[in-house]
């Protein structure tokens, strides 16, 4: 039986999803993470304790794992993990992205140094010291610009300004949350914020499979709701897209010049685009699959999962038809709208039976801690829509999040008490 390393994070939506794929194709799962994961596995060696922040302490302990237990594939789910996961398919052997090159799609100032050094629209950009002083700061960007962590995703930490006093605040804001979360002191990375120019126009992703450099894509998503800041919390998701063929066209064009200039070959990618008048403008590659559950739209033949797939990938199984089930589908992100402890989530029976609605998940539990964007690192949960276009996908979504009533009451970081209703 194959075996199967699976590099998580302490949190994490994507467990569930991995360890499913792997059943279903008989693979046995060995997981690496800091602390044991909540969910059980069907491997017998299911549990290695791995530093996943840290490739070389990761290395040697998975080295003397596999010489007893032969791995033959390892996904990091997330752009933390994918780091470890290069270095080590390197070091034993397996199809891999360069470490180099997973490095470089992590970093936002990597990543945009080798793209525009190759010719790929990336917003103008500049970095600053997070020890700076940034009344001197904002005295050298244009407005609006847009500021953001190096090395965070899922929009954290990630806001607009359009003026000098703006940027201070910013500055200022992304600044505490990097020392607050522990990064400062772990990554020097997490020393600098990253300002670059606010790109207007509509925003697009893009879900690819890279197999010996060749990029082969899966889905497009569009994002409904406009993108334009304070914050940039993403919300609704829906597939196929309604963007022309040529603009279609456009951004995998872009995709491909991205993977290419930034060294991936080999495995799952996923790409932010923004797109306006002047062409495609790259805002993020990842070399891993799209994040939360937003996977689940996707379907391939006979029903394959975006997980089975990237696992039949990984351990060179033949792979079936890429082509998507023609159903149009969509996900919402559920936003945390203040911040505070979670009491309950009324209206999920009525959300649950919108036409079109086919999972709706509330993945935070009451009294827990509720921290929205910029700072926030988590949604309230998702909920999930089929339909026969992605018109009525959008507004099923719509329609079900209007239900929900969301009670959040007062902690000590909040002094107010809300019941929220969508």
């Amino acid at each position: 039986m194959p075996r199967l390393l699976l590099l998580l994070p302490t949190r994490t939506y994507r467990a569930e999803a991995f360890l499913a794929a792997a059943h279903n194709l008989h693979v046995a799962v060995t997981i690496g993470s800091e602390r044991r994961p909540d969910e059980p596995t069907n491997s017998s060696g299911e549990f290695l304790p791995l530093d996943v922040r840290d490739p070389q302490a990761a290395l040697p302990l998975t080295i003397a794992f596999a010489r007893q237990h032969p791995i033959n594939a390892v996904i990091g789910v997330d752009d933390v993990t994918a780091v470890t996961a290069a270095a080590i398919a390197q070091a034993i052997g397996l199809p891999h992205n360069s470490v180099a090159s997973v490095t470089a799609a992590r970093n936002k100032r990597l990543m945009r140094e080798l793209l525009s050094g190759q010719g790929i629209p990336v917003p103008h950009h500049t970095v600053f010291p997070l020890d700076g002083d940034p009344r001197e700061f904002a005295k050298q960007v244009s407005y609006p610009c847009v500021l953001k962590p190096l090395i965070l995703s899922a929009s954290c930490g990630v806001i607009r300004a359009n003026d000098e006093e703006e940027f201070r605040h910013a500055f200022s804001r992304v600044g505490a949350l990097l020392t607050n979360m522990g990064l400062v002191t772990q990554d020097e990375q997490a020393r600098w914020i990253l300002v670059e120019d606010f790109v207007p126009g509509i925003e697009v992703a893009l879900e690819g499979l890279l197999t010996q450099g060749t990029l082969q894509p899966l889905a497009m998503f569009d994002k409904p709701d406009p993108l334009n800041g304070p914050f940039f919390e993403e919300t609704i998701y829906t597939t196929p897209s309604r963007r022309s063929s040529d603009l279609q066209q456009n951004v995998i064009a872009c995709a491909v010049r991205t993977a290419q200039a930034l060294g991936l070959r080999e495995g799952p990618v996923h790409g932010e685009f923004r797109v306006n008048e002047k062409g495609v403008w790259v805002i993020e590659m990842a070399a891993r699959a799209i994040g939360g559950r937003c996977s689940s739209t996707l379907n391939f033949a006979s029903g394959m999962s975006l997980e089975e797939l990237i696992l039949r990938h990984a351990l060179q199984m033949p792979l079936p038809s890429l082509t998507k089930q023609e159903q149009a589908a969509g996900v919402m992100m559920l936003p945390i709208p203040y911040g505070g402890r979670l009491s309950e989530v009324r209206g999920q029976a009525e959300a649950r039976a919108v036409p079109g609605i086919e999972e709706l998940t509330i993945t935070a539990e009451p009294g827990d801690e509720l921290v929205p964007l910029p700072e926030g690192t988590r949604y309230l949960g998702f909920l999930l829509a089929r339909g026969t276009t992605p018109e009525e996908v959008e507004q099923s979504l719509r329609d079900a999040h209007r239900r929900l009533t969301v009670g959040i009451s007062a902690s000590p970081t909040s002094s107010r008490s809300h019941a929220l209703s969508f």
